[in-house]
């Protein structure tokens, strides 16, 4: 029997259970895929009542979605498109390729990917509601960033939502490909580090005041 009396929203019971039932959501996704994952089986890996998840979540889409942005927010919450004062523009940078590059080969991120490019050749509608709900949010946050850049004369950016989408290509380059083929393992270490320094460069090369 579930104990879910009314509680306000925001207080830490309910962040506590909205936690629970985002992560539960994820691993049956991840396990189950996209249709085959129901709500009374995300209330009962949550430990919550159904009541619960639809108060939280108004149905399975929302649900996905916010089981996305929670992915992308976990290694890229919105602070780190933030310019704090006495920030050097390559450090900013590193920082959120750096990030970049792990949410994008952790394990949990190439799976839920597969599992967006499986289901989207079904239902493209499904596919645009993924990436609103989580690359087009980064992307929003990396513009933002790059308009900054740009005012205070560090780089020249004209168009700051297509300067963002170079600089996660940057990121992402072949290894990403490889990676999500399944013919290559993450890069990792020194490698990594590597690559993420380079792609960093060439981007502040190309967009220079």
């Amino acid at each position: 029997m579930h104990n879910d009396s009314p509680i306000g929203p925001g207080r830490p019971k309910d962040l506590i259970k909205r936690e629970a039932i985002l992560q539960a959501a994820k691993q049956l996704f991840l396990s189950l895929g996209y249709a085959n994952t129901s709500m009374d089986a995300v209330a009962a890996a949550a430990g919550v009542s159904k009541l619960t998840v639809y108060s939280h979540f108004t149905d399975k889409q929302t649900l996905f979605g916010a089981a996305v942005m929670a992915t992308c927010h976990a290694q890229l919450p919105d602070l780190v498109f933030e310019l704090p004062e006495g920030a050097e523009l390559e450090d900013v940078l590193l920082d959120i390729a750096r990030r970049f590059h792990a949410l994008i080969t952790d394990p949990e991120s190439v799976q839920l990917t597969r599992l967006i490019m499986a289901v989207g050749t079904q239902d493209p509608g499904f596919a645009e509601y993924f990436y609103e709900a989580g690359p087009q949010h980064v992307l929003a946050g990396m513009a933002l960033l790059l308009d900054k850049l740009d005012a205070r004369g560090w780089l020249k950016v004209e168009d700051a939502p297509r300067a963002a989408e170079h600089f996660f290509c940057l990121v992402k380059g072949a290894p990403d490909y490889r990676l999500l083929l399944g013919c290559a393992p993450p890069l990792g270490g020194d490698e990594a580090e590597a690559h993420v320094r380079s792609a960093v460069g060439v981007f502040i090369r190309a967009f220079r005041a």
